[in-house]
């Protein structure tokens, strides 16, 4: 069995309280103005079906439940977030949306747009975590700070269904000195002693390297994580035993790998003195789940209103 966040409770409630007032600008930035079509099919109360079209994984559900809010109406889910949408060549019904017409087709695009991102960024997670455990690894699958401005919050959401860790969410949380803030600083140990002074015993601190000999600056200067950037395969195994061994019982720390790492080849990663594997390949450039809100037409009524 896979543990993840999902299994320890609902997501929703890890939503910081400014999460709303997103929903409210993305519903403000899609009606600036006038709602010609709103006005053409008024505020009769109708129901709409929410359909799976493609595979994956659902995810994003108190987004799209807080945009059809926004709009005035309400959500019946027919599955559980972090459950497979199985479609079988076909399409599954997920939710019942309920309220005025004006209002359904008002959230639409929006609900459908987040829906479609966070369930694709929830299903390659998924994906990748599946093949790492299966094939023995035991650390954790991360992603990356690589998100979309605007949007962070509704792809590291769906990390988390995913069974990904959302890695740190801003520069804010954690520090991590990468090849830029070394060299501006002069070495690696005077970056972590810097970072230390100002972040206090409450900030991790992280120190990106390029060989074993810049781990060991890090380790001995007191970085919580090392993160070995774009190593192969076998560079990795080799400078994460050679680490772990020489510095077992002096220095405590963990060993990050990143950098190239894709669901193609993250298999070839593996190694448990690694106890971290990130990648940005579980979130950017992923495809999207397909989804379709459809008004329910009674018998009699003509066709369906197209989304």
């Amino acid at each position: 069995m896979i543990e993840m966040a999902i299994d320890h409770g609902a997501l929703e409630f890890i939503l910081p309280a400014s999460w709303k007032t997103q929903i409210a600008a993305w519903l403000a930035e899609d009606t600036p103005s006038f709602d010609v079509g709103g006005f053409v099919v008024g505020n009769r109360q109708r129901s709409a079906t929410l359909w799976g079209k493609s595979p994956g994984i659902l995810a994003g559900v108190p987004f799209f439940n807080e945009v059809f809010a926004q709009c005035g109406c309400t959500v019946e889910w027919h599955a559980r977030e972090g459950a497979h949408v199985e479609t079988h060549g076909g399409k599954m019904a997920l939710a019942t949306v309920i309220g005025p017409a004006c209002g359904l087709l008002e959230g639409e695009r929006v609900a459908l747009n987040i829906l479609a991102r966070c369930s694709g960024v929830a299903t390659v997670s998924r994906h990748l975590l599946v093949n790492l455990r299966t094939a023995g690894y035991t650390g954790v699958l991360a992603g990356t700070r690589k998100t979309t401005p605007g949007f962070r919050l509704v792809e590291k959401y769906g990390m988390l269904v995913g069974g990904a860790d959302t890695h740190r969410m801003d520069l804010s949380t954690m520090t991590m000195l990468k090849d830029n803030h070394v060299w501006s600083r002069g070495s690696i140990t005077k970056a972590v002693k810097a970072a230390k002074a100002a972040g206090g015993f409450s900030l991790k601190i992280e120190v990106e390297v390029q060989n074993e000999e810049e781990a060991d600056e890090a380790i001995a200067a007191g970085a919580d994580i090392v993160m070995l950037d774009n190593f192969d395969g076998t560079g990795v195994k080799v400078a994460a035993r050679s680490l772990k061994e020489k510095w077992q019982g002096k220095k405590q720390f963990l060993l990050e790998v990143s950098g190239g790492l894709t669901v193609d080849n993250a298999e070839s990663y593996i190694c448990n003195d690694v106890d971290i594997l990130s990648t940005s390949s579980i979130h950017q450039g992923v495809r999207h789940v397909d989804f379709s809100l459809k008004i329910n037409v009674d018998k009699g009524q003509g066709p369906e209103v197209s989304g």
